[in-house]
């Protein structure tokens, strides 16, 4: 009644009864909404919610921290409701770990242009899941620029309509790649909860009748998991593989409103294909020089291990490719030719950043990418959807893409970029794409007509000791136009 009575005293639309029985039911609601709190109640009263109840609402919370990474081209992900059919792999051309089947492939070679071309038997991943009945929800990102594959999962447990509950598990798989032989998971686990987590940690062992074995030995006071197998080349040829890991407790425990870290270093050692005679001496040195390594990365700052590796992946994207308007189907977009390029890179050794390497021979490898002479001869490749494929749905495809680049830039005058590893492939790639070429101590710019109504960008482009960076625009009437900017090329103080 009071209300009621303080409702007349309002001038115009609400002095009718209509309108005020409107306030009244608005008012009704708003209370409502405020007594649910303004997550349940809205979910209530619009009958629809996010789809993995509690568990999809905490990691539609984590997907929103990449969304701005991905619309800048610098990765992919994929999420229960925006599916995504490619390979996660994080690499640097002696190892591959593809994350979605949990395989490692070596490479049999050492040498720019060889790739992780051998699938072994061995299981990289370790498997770290909430204890009991649960609700979960996961997300998977390939970061370009920091080579590397993030995963986060949200599990709550069953029947729990509260985020509160859930508890967020993000890993990072990296292949490390300054340091071709070591291969990192860290695992970071945030329980929120008023209730203490317990998760449960877990290899996948060697299957039956698996050319690989494991046993756990003693490394300076630490347990360590040693796995040694063999990848058959032919009927007398074999390539030996030896990982060594630190090893995990088999079960967690994350107490109520507090978060655990765990870093998984794994160094993995492969040979030269050898005969079966050489097995055991190949064998014991593999076993030796993997422990000693491990026993080194122990002593270090995991940290700065991973900031290294994040710096030598950022200084391989100075160059690149940006797309910024495509006016025809096809041109490949940004996401394409960024995944296309990152592939190629992960499966890449890095000469350059071998601290083994002779003054000598990084001044040769250096001075082959500063100018490299006659590379890129022949037709703009941005059109051939061979090189720069939409869809790449297993590693398979992504070794024999590899294939594929390798022979068309030694074809095409780049083989001294090829014999730079994955700094001269990504060389190669840019200057190959808009059909750019050095000739006589000039860059020629030979991009055909048809492609030119695409406006697009090539950074990144080494001349002696500058970074070229060019870009065809589209003025007012949709005419090209060429913008060309030189800058100094600042080496990185990682770089050794």
């Amino acid at each position: 009644m009071w209300l009621q009575q303080r409702l007349k005293g309002l001038p115009g639309l609400l002095s009718s009864s209509w309108a005020r029985r409107v306030l009244v039911g608005l008012l009704l609601f708003l209370v409502f909404y405020w007594y649910l709190g303004a997550e349940q109640g809205w979910r209530i009263l619009s009958g629809s919610s996010v789809p993995g109840g509690a568990a999809g609402q905490c990691l539609q919370a984590e997907i929103h921290r990449w969304r701005s990474l991905v619309d800048r081209g610098e990765g992919v992900y994929r999420a229960p409701q925006e599916q995504l059919d490619s390979p996660f792999v994080s690499g640097n051309g002696h190892i591959l770990i593809d994350v979605d089947s949990n395989k490692l492939w070596v490479a049999a070679s050492s040498q720019p242009g060889s790739a992780p071309v051998h699938q072994t038997e061995y299981s990289p991943r370790v498997g770290v899941h909430l204890e009991g009945r649960r609700a979960e929800a996961q997300a998977t990102m390939l970061w370009f620029r920091k080579g590397a594959v993030l995963s986060v999962r949200c599990a709550s447990p069953a029947g729990s309509q509260s985020t509160r509950d859930c508890v967020t598990i993000r890993e990072e798989f990296i292949a490390h790649r300054s340091r071709p032989n070591v291969y990192l998971q860290r695992v970071h686990i945030n329980n929120p909860s008023d209730r203490t987590a317990s998760l449960d940690v877990a290899s996948d062992g060697p299957p039956f009748g698996s050319k690989f074995s494991s046993s756990v030995e003693k490394l300076e006071d630490q347990d360590i998991v040693l796995s040694s197998g063999r990848v058959p080349l032919d009927s007398s040829r074999m390539v030996l593989v030896v990982v060594v890991t630190k090893k995990l407790g088999t079960r967690i425990q994350v107490p109520a409103k507090s978060e655990h870290t765990e870093n998984i270093l794994s160094v993995v050692w492969t040979s030269e294909p050898i005969e079966s005679s050489k097995l055991e001496e190949t064998f014991s040195g593999l076993r030796d020089g993997a422990k000693k390594e491990l026993g080194e990365l122990l002593r270090a700052s995991v940290d700065d291990l991973v900031l290294d590796h994040q710096q030598a992946w950022m200084d391989l994207f100075i160059s690149g490719v940006e797309m910024r308007k495509i006016t025809d189907s096809h041109t490949p977009s940004s996401q394409t030719v960024n995944t296309t390029l990152y592939y190629i890179l992960s499966s890449s050794t890095a000469p350059l950043l071998d601290r083994r390497l002779s003054g000598e021979e990084r001044a040769r490898l250096e001075s082959s990418l500063n100018y490299a002479d006659h590379c890129f001869s022949g037709h703009a490749t941005m059109h051939a959807e061979n090189l720069w494929p939409e869809r790449v749905s297993s590693t398979a495809q992504i070794l024999q893409l590899v294939t594929l680049w390798t022979l068309t830039l030694q074809k095409r005058g780049c083989k001294v970029l090829v014999a730079a590893g994955a700094h001269g492939a990504m060389q190669g790639m840019v200057l190959s794409f808009g059909g750019l070429q050095f000739t006589e101590n000039h860059l020629q710019f030979q991009a055909d007509p048809d492609v030119l109504h695409n406006s697009y960008a090539l950074r990144g482009i080494h001349y002696n000791q500058d970074l070229i960076n060019l870009a065809v625009l589209l003025d007012v009437e949709g005419k090209p136009f060429l913008h060309v900017s030189v800058k100094p090329f600042l080496r990185s103080s990682t770089c050794p």
